[in-house]
């Protein structure tokens, strides 16, 4: 269960950094205004600490509100009705994993945590009363949503065609930029609260085939993974072990660099 929840109602300058997070992620894909960065940092929050294991939301719910990640690190899934699990999404800071319950009622999948996370509930009506005053920020929250499509068709070809060290180089690069796109991967090292079998229900592989690809990628030091922190130590080369090609993403240059 959710641990706590307050409503944030501070002056400008004291917003607390994770506030900045929606602002940083929507900035990596577009151009906002000032006016634009303002209103978001405005916009009423109630912020729940959840702890690791726990859901956001779950299929069938009927959200009233959208989850923003300001803290700590979620993920879209299914079960089917033996249990298994299929991962469908990773999501940082900055992310809002079911901004589709703006206009679909009821979720078709669950948004759960896998490390102490801090999330905000800000609610339908602020986000539509937000998109009517500022255009341009439905624009963003569109073309995020597009983003975010893009990224399930490269889940898919991952799924369909990449062999495992593909996939997993594959995976490994795409996090690197969208940390980098909030601002938390300093020298390219970023904290991945992720198991092997949680890779497995990702990327359709078994958890002995994900340990093996992670000593293939250890051993050819291309990076390090150890205590849920990632760092690329060479960065052309896993991205070519990975056929990677960052266009999907659609972030500004000065991110992706």
């Amino acid at each position: 269960m959710q641990q706590h929840t307050n409503h944030l109602g501070l002056s400008h300058t004291d917003r607390p950094p994770e506030r900045h997070r929606l602002v940083q992620k929507l900035q990596s894909i577009t151009d906002l205004t000032a006016g634009e960065r303002q209103a978001l940092l405005d916009l009423p929050m109630a912020v729940r600490s959840y702890t690791k294991g726990e859901d956001l939301v779950r299929e069938g719910d009927v959200p009233s509100e959208c989850c923003l990640i300001l803290d700590g690190f979620a993920f879209r899934y299914k079960l089917l009705p033996d249990g298994r699990r299929q991962i469908l999404s990773f999501h940082t800071p900055g992310d809002l994993p079911d901004l589709q319950s703006l206009h679909i009622q009821t979720l078709d999948h669950s948004v759960g945590v896998m490390m102490p996370t801090m999330a905000a509930f800000i609610p339908h009506k602020s986000m539509r009363d937000l998109t009517e005053r500022f255009p341009g920020l439905l624009h963003a929250f569109w073309r995020d949503t597009l983003i975010d499509a893009a990224i399930f068709r490269e889940w898919m070809i991952g799924l369909g065609r990449r062999d495992a060290h593909e996939r997993i180089a594959h995976l490994i690069c795409e996090m690197l930029l969208r940390f980098r796109g909030v601002g938390l991967a300093p020298d390219d090292t970023f904290k991945m609260p992720v198991t092997q079998a949680d890779v497995a229900d990702a990327l359709g592989l078994s958890n002995v085939h994900v340990n093996r690809v992670l000593m293939d990628l250890r051993r050819e030091r291309l990076i390090t993974w150890s205590n849920l922190t990632i760092t690329i130590l060479r960065w052309e080369e896993l991205q070519k072990r990975a056929l990677f090609e960052a266009n999907y993403l659609h972030q500004v240059s000065k991110v992706a660099a």
